[in-house]
């Protein structure tokens, strides 16, 4: 079985640092992240790993175990978890309010590989679910006169160290280590992954590239920011422990989704050896002498007797069970857990879930990532000199509210019975999500009543020939 150690009760012991030593929240962290990763990459990576997750019984061979592991998937309960939540975050566009038609343009292609704001989102959120936190580096490097900003994403295993001092009042960062892989050409038609280091520090950066013959990182390159009183870089956590210090919210059901992969693959392996029944002799000494198959036939003397020996269904009622019951606790702990959601009664109709605790995980992370794309814009902004950096919302209807059609038509019978207004009718509606989000309800209630006419010039003659 899996184990992690409770390293937050366990002393770290420091090692003299170079520029590439993580620091002791970074070690801290470390231990949460290898299941959580190797979980959402699925069967093939688990499998790789061999006894590490798929313990070896005390008597079973080495052959006999590598078909077991053969046999042996795992089901992708973190994988899915994790796409549906970040899924969430965007199943409405993101709002943004006061931003310059220059930021927003850019924002169309905001980390200068072809995705948008929304499809960052999504891929940003993905990481801070997955790891605990996220950073952003807005980075603007200037090509002559130009300069063109743009957002890069880092994990927690991306950070190695950080400084922050109380600065005006407000804590913030004076030195930031970021481990990064740089893909360069080789050759004519290949090409190389360099490790390097960025630090950054209130208007200046160095560039740390690693020597692979001496195992170090050596000074590469080093100059000044456009930014001269700041480091560009703004974090969101899904589930924060400490300063730029995380924890993933999936790791318990990470852990469960594990224990199903092992108890799954004791039950696949009893199902296949006990899918064949077995010949038993009763009485005759030469058994190992009898053969069975077509146009086979047997004599035994009259002591003797032979049967064929199956287990009883019964025999797996237990690992189904427990099986089940791991995918309940991992149903219950992404709803629950992450979600911070309840679920009322018991009925189909009454498990609608009750969307009024506003201090969900989810409601969290969405607001985490909304001031996230907020700090992001005024970095950006201020390489620009744009003096208004604007704002964003970030979506929180997590669960679809969408009306069904017995639901709209009862809402059209109260209205023409004159028991609603316009106004209500448009109003759940729009609420419903059956009219467009850019639908204003009171500027289509003030044409309505107009008469939906609309003041228009009237023609001009033509000249006549």
């Amino acid at each position: 079985m899996y184990s992690s150690l409770n390293i937050y009760n366990q002393p770290v012991t420091l090692a003299p640092t170079t520029v590439a030593s993580p620091n002791a929240a970074y070690q801290r962290m470390a231990n949460f992240w290898g299941l959580v990763e190797d979980l959402k990459e699925g069967t093939y990576k688990i499998r790789s790993e061999h006894r590490k997750y798929l313990p070896q019984e005390s008597r079973e061979t080495d052959d006999s175990y590598d078909v077991r592991l053969s046999r042996s998937t795992v089901v992708p309960y973190l994988q899915r978890i994790e796409k549906m939540l970040s899924g969430m975050l965007v199943r409405k566009p993101v709002r943004l309010d006061d931003v310059s038609d220059l930021v927003r343009e850019q924002l169309f292609d905001v980390d200068l590989e072809g995705n948008d704001l929304n499809v960052w989102l999504y891929n940003t959120a993905r990481l801070a679910i997955s790891f605990g936190h996220v950073g952003v580096l807005v980075d603007a490097p200037k090509e002559g006169d130009k300069t063109r900003p743009y957002w890069v994403t880092y994990t927690p295993k991306d950070i190695l160290g950080f400084r922050s001092e109380i600065i005006d009042g407000v804590r913030q960062l004076t030195q930031l280590r970021l481990l990064e892989q740089v893909v360069e050409p080789d050759g004519k038609y290949g090409d190389k992954v360099v490790k390097q280091i960025r630090v950054l520090e209130r208007g200046r950066y160095e560039i740390h590239r690693k020597d692979d013959k001496k195992n170090e990182y050596k000074l590469f390159d080093e100059g000044e920011m456009s930014l001269k009183d700041k480091i560009p870089f703004a974090i969101a956590y899904s589930n924060r422990v400490g300063y730029y210090e995380s924890r993933s919210p999936l790791y318990d059901i990470a852990e469960l989704n594990l224990k199903h992969y092992q108890i799954q693959s004791d039950l696949d392996n009893i199902l296949h050896i006990s899918s064949v029944p077995m010949l038993a002799v009763f009485g005759y000494p030469n058994a190992d002498e009898i053969t069975t198959g077509p146009n086979e036939a047997l004599s035994l003397p009259p002591e003797s007797r032979m049967e064929y020996i199956s287990p009883s269904g019964d025999s797996y009622d237990s690992q189904f069970t427990r099986l089940k019951d791991i995918a309940e606790q991992i149903n219950t702990l992404s709803l629950a857990a992450v979600l911070g959601q309840k679920l009322v009664g018991e009925s189909a109709e009454a498990k609608r879930i009750d969307r009024s605790q506003n201090d969900s995980t989810m409601m969290v992370i969405a607001q985490q990532m909304q001031d996230l794309i907020d700090n992001c814009l005024k970095f950006h902004s201020e390489y620009l000199n744009e003096p208004n950096a604007g704002s964003s919302f970030v979506n929180r209807d997590f669960v679809s509210a969408r009306l069904d059609p017995q639901e709209i038509q009862s809402l059209l019978q109260l209205f023409t019975a004159g028991t609603i207004s316009q106004e209500t009718l448009l109003t759940q509606l729009s609420s419903g999500e059956i009219l467009g989000d850019d639908f204003d309800v009171e500027e289509e209630v003030e044409v309505t009543q107009a008469g939906g006419l609309v003041e228009m010039e009237a023609p001009t003659q033509p000249d006549a020939a």
